[in-house]
């Protein structure tokens, strides 16, 4: 169960602020892209995203998308934000996260893993040794691929939620 257990639970990306970050040694984020960066069936980013991204660059702290989508898709969702991306991750495999620690050079006492499914990206954060942030998916909708992972995700909450009654989503990293 632990490989399951977030060590934050934030209601979006957007939480996660550079100062806290700062607070917590790291300075890059991986996420995940689809319901944790932009909706599943979006072809492009948001305004709130770009400003976001534009806020990580300037205090240092980057941000690459580690995603289990194939490369054109991921290429297409990120090409006007101008942030690198690995593709084919295979999360909930620590793969595609290793990757990107030696690849981009990364720390992995500075990096935390972010996304929306405790079953891939919670998972393979913990399997590759990151921290992780769970966040709300940004849309209640998944493509069909991701509906038995939501299910069991269910699961694995309310036995959380049981076991830490206060348990909360929260705005900002404690």
């Amino acid at each position: 169960m632990a490989f399951f257990k977030p060590d934050w639970l934030l209601t979006s990306i957007y939480a996660l602020q550079p100062i806290d970050l700062k607070r917590h040694q790291i300075n890059t984020i991986l996420t995940d892209l689809d319901n944790t960066l932009i909706a599943w069936h979006e072809p492009q980013s948001s305004q709130q995203l770009r400003q976001w991204l534009d806020l990580m660059a300037q205090s240092q702290i980057q941000v690459i998308v580690v995603s289990n989508n194939n490369q054109r898709r991921v290429a297409r969702a990120v090409a006007d934000l101008q942030i690198p991306f690995i593709h084919g991750a295979k999360k909930p495999l620590p793969f595609g996260i290793k990757q990107a620690l030696k690849k981009f050079h990364l720390n992995p006492d500075q990096t935390i893993m972010v996304g929306d499914q405790l079953l891939t990206d919670i998972q393979a954060g913990h399997l590759a040794g990151v921290r992780t942030v769970m966040v709300k998916p940004l849309v209640e909708t998944d493509s069909r691929i991701t509906h038995f992972s939501r299910f069991m995700e269910g699961i694995i909450m309310k036995q959380y939620y049981r076991k830490n009654p206060n348990l909360q989503w929260q705005e900002k990293m404690n």
